[in-house]
């Protein structure tokens, strides 16, 4: 059977995420402190015990899923005697967890890593003025149509695209506040089963974010990158890739670009992937697989008790 990896992205975050798996594997302790060496600060013990609000500020909840994700992975390959590449066939991350995808994969250093996304959280949140931005998701509204809205719209009140496209009727917009209000005024005319501002500090993956973007262009250019133990489907494309330079590219443009991620399940089921099993905190991106393709079955594996099951059932 095939299977896919695939690691979760901002929102998974909560207060005591790793701990169980710290107490039960010194792999996982491991992962943690490496993480706290390279940043040079005690990102466990905010993820351990809080408080949620320091815990969600972009810069600390990215190093956070991050090292959760990676911690499973690495305690799977402990306790297996087995590679990522004989477990799993592909991988793929949500945002942030394209890096969680890459470092579980060999293709970049965990210490790397961690620097990476710290300096991607502040350059997110540097990018547009607190209050400036928005984002918003559109529920019972199919891709299709959040386009239109998108291009009747036409920059009106400034900027407003699709951020992420999640699943079959969940979007997000992202943009101008004024902009993203004004789609959301037209979604609801439409008929839209629910639309929502999201409680976020900046607009991702939109234009407005070209100064993180060009922040990660040149946080990325002296890092060493390597081909993945398995191919990465990308966010922004929604197909495999292995050749780091590429890889490279693709993570500055996804800062501004849409997360393809209805997409790239797509892709997995047309490489015969069944299965998608989600490492680290949450079980977001497991839950939505069967609404993307039915084929398809969704598992999280974030406690010792999920490791237990998934080593059972390989």
């Amino acid at each position: 059977m095939k299977r896919a990896f695939v690691f979760p992205g901002q929102g998974s975050q909560a207060v005591g995420m790793g701990k169980a798996l710290a107490d039960a594997f010194p792999v996982a302790a491991q992962v943690f402190e490496e993480v706290d060496d390279a940043l040079s600060q005690n990102l466990t013990k905010l993820m351990y015990e809080g408080p949620i609000e320091e815990l969600t500020l972009t810069e600390n909840t990215q190093p956070a899923l991050m090292a959760t994700s990676v911690a499973v992975a690495r305690v799977l390959e402990a306790e297996s005697g087995k590679k990522l590449s004989e477990m799993a066939d592909f991988v793929a991350g949500h945002s942030l967890g394209e890096y969680s995808a890459l470092t579980a994969a060999g293709s970049l250093q965990l210490a790397d890593t961690a620097r990476l996304l710290k300096a991607r959280g502040l350059a997110m949140q540097k990018a547009v003025p607190v209050g400036e931005g928005a984002m918003a998701a559109l529920l019972g509204m199919e891709i299709g149509g959040v386009e239109e809205l998108v291009a009747e719209a036409d920059g009106a009140a400034g900027i407003c695209v699709i951020a992420n496209d999640n699943a079959d009727g969940q979007v997000v917009l992202s943009g101008d506040k004024d902009a993203v209000a004004h789609v959301i005024e037209l979604a609801k005319e439409k008929g839209v089963r629910k639309a929502m501002m999201l409680p976020v500090s900046a607009p991702f993956h939109c234009p407005l974010m070209q100064p993180a973007a060009d922040e990660m262009k040149a946080q990325l250019a002296d890092v060493s990158i390597a081909p993945p133990l398995v191919p990465l489907v990308a966010n922004v494309t929604a197909s495999q890739v292995s050749d780091p330079e590429t890889i490279r590219g693709l993570l500055v443009e996804q800062v501004t670009g849409r997360v393809r991620w209805r997409e790239s399940v797509l892709y997995m089921g047309e490489q015969e992937v069944e299965a998608l099993v989600e490492l680290g905190t949450g079980k977001v991106l497991s839950a939505m697989v069967r609404r993307i393709n039915k084929e398809m079955t969704g598992s999280a594996v974030q406690t010792p008790e999920d490791i237990e099951a998934f080593l059972g059932s390989l």
